[in-house]
């Protein structure tokens, strides 16, 4: 497989690893619990990293033959296992997490078919989970791209796919240990209606899809009546955007099936999700800059001094390896957040949390931004002093600590806002609704890059992009990341304030 070929295989990979979330996310609560979706994504996330170490052992021994030909596995082979291994990790890591989080959010029976409780204890408890969660997440990492790496250069492919084979095989062994003291969310409804109700949820997410559509078209005048008693009830849930399942859910057991009820709580739901996904799409710009340090900013290291050491005693430092620098910052700075800025924070916003979970996001967006002016900075100052000596790889540091720094406000701020902000029974949507803004943001990553390539070719200069980093002129194209990044957080402030007001409004409203 050639170089070119791979590096496509990758990128669509990784982007569609992120997004699978997305779609499993919803069958996995209408369909499964996600104790059992886990089990079953386990499996089969392993039944894929045993195929990929089958593949690596069988290219090891057609390669090894002497005088026997061996024919090695086809391609399609390794791209079946790499798929397999994305389907189990699209139900594996938002179900994982999420019933990680259902055990510190204790949520009451009565209110299974809201939002997650505002409870300030609670709410500290679930921001300590995720921000820790976020910490394994980066030590694990970290372990991936040292020892991992030091395995995989040394000994060989097949030991270092068969050891995330084995460790995989050992965690669903102890995660199945202690199945016997899990908090497991208990459904209140009978089964019948359950399965009803969940049935009819991505129906009525496109209804209500639908007749936000049609008051976008009417200019914000009445859509045209309504045909039916389902868009009857869209037309009210539009009108009061009043939450309609505050009532006692045990009156369904009482006054027997309700359907209508049914189908009204689910579009409450539905709604709910809706309005998250302006929020959603204004964090897409800080997953474009998410994908900076795999790409520009390594080619970027690729030009610089990085030499290392005296005399003989030298050590020539790989340009990608400075992406670990991001890991440990957040593992280094992470406590810090707990012991320094939150009690600063509630100094000066009188605050029991400090800030609120969509503060920490823009704190993190803020930063990310000055990530790439800083990125565009030392790369003005790299092509004006190319010619006579070369900076130090070094000069990069900054830029990939701010990074690492915004990751611990924006991803964790991200986990906990939209896990909280979903219906307790589409939680692994809410998980699945924070890794799809990683998957979506590196195929925008993708059109960016070709958008603004065919733009400078077609000026008569080199492209912001040439292979030749003397004329390539990276440091514009931070600066327009930077002004795309400024223009989604001014957007996402205005968003946050009238999603915010709105939930007051309408939680007023409930109380009257």
């Amino acid at each position: 497989m050639s170089n070119s070929s791979a590096a496509k295989m990758v990128n669509s990979w990784c982007g569609f690893t992120s997004i699978m979330p997305l779609f499993v996310a919803p069958f996995a609560d209408a369909y499964s619990h996600n104790y059992s979706t886990i089990m079953a994504s386990s499996f089969i996330y392993l039944a894929g990293l045993a195929a990929l170490t089958s593949t690596a052992v069988a290219r090891t021994s057609s390669s090894s033959s002497k005088g026997h030909k061996t024919k090695a596995l086809p391609s399609s082979f390794l791209i079946g296992s790499l798929y397999l291994i994305s389907l189990g990790q699209g139900g594996y890591n938002p179900s994982l997490q999420a019933f990680g989080a259902d055990q510190v959010d204790d949520i009451d029976d009565t209110d299974e078919e809201l939002p997650s409780s505002k409870d300030e204890d609670k709410s500290k408890k679930k921001t300590l989970f995720f921000q820790w969660w976020y910490f394994g997440i980066c030590g694990g990492s970290l372990l991936g791209v040292t020892i991992m790496s030091y395995i995989q250069d040394t000994f060989g492919w097949v030991l270092g796919f068969a050891i995330p084979a084995l460790s995989m095989a050992l965690s669903i062994l102890v995660f199945s240990a202690g199945s016997p003291i899990y908090l497991y969310k208990q459904q209140h409804h009978d089964e019948d209606d359950s399965k009803a109700n969940n049935k009819h949820l991505i129906n009525n997410m496109v209804k209500a899809i639908k007749h936000k559509a049609l008051k976008c078209f009417y200019c914000g005048t009445n859509p045209p009546p309504a045909r039916n008693k389902s868009e009857i009830i869209l037309s009210e849930l539009e009108l009061q955007e009043t939450s309609l399942c505050h009532s006692n859910l045990n009156d369904d057991h009482n006054n027997g099936r309700n359907p209508k009820r049914s189908r009204t709580c689910m579009l409450a739901q539905a709604k709910v999700v809706l309005r998250l996904l302006p929020i959603w799409t204004m964090l897409l710009m800080f997953a474009v800059i998410f994908q900076q340090p795999a790409t520009f900013f390594t080619k970027q290291g690729m030009t610089m001094e990085r030499t290392v050491g005296f005399g003989s005693a030298t050590f020539k430092i790989p340009p990608a390896t400075l992406q670990s620098a991001i890991t440990l910052s957040i593992i280094l700075l992470m406590p810090l957040y707990d012991r320094a800025f939150i009690p600063l924070a509630q100094i000066l916003t009188r605050q029991d949390k400090g800030v609120s979970v969509t503060q920490r996001m823009g704190i993190g967006m803020v930063l990310s931004i000055a990530a790439m002016v800083t990125a565009a900075l030392v790369e003005r100052k790299r092509l004006d002093d190319h010619e006579t000596a070369p900076l130090s790889i070094f000069w990069l540091l900054p830029q990939y600590i701010l990074l690492g720094i915004s990751d611990i406000f924006t991803v964790v701020g991200m986990q906990e806002f939209f896990y909280s902000e979903v219906p307790v029974r589409m939680k692994t949507m809410g998980i699945a609704l924070y890794t799809s803004v990683f998957g979506v943001g590196s195929f925008v990553s993708a059109v960016l890059i070709t958008l603004v390539e065919v733009v400078t070719r077609s000026q008569g200069r080199p492209s912001w992009f040439c292979d030749d980093m003397s004329e390539a002129r990276l440091d514009n194209y931070y600066w327009l990341l930077a002004l795309l990044s400024g223009v989604s957080l001014i957007v996402y402030v205005f968003l946050c304030v009238y999603y915010y007001h709105h939930n007051e409004t309408s939680e007023s409203e409930d109380e009257h």
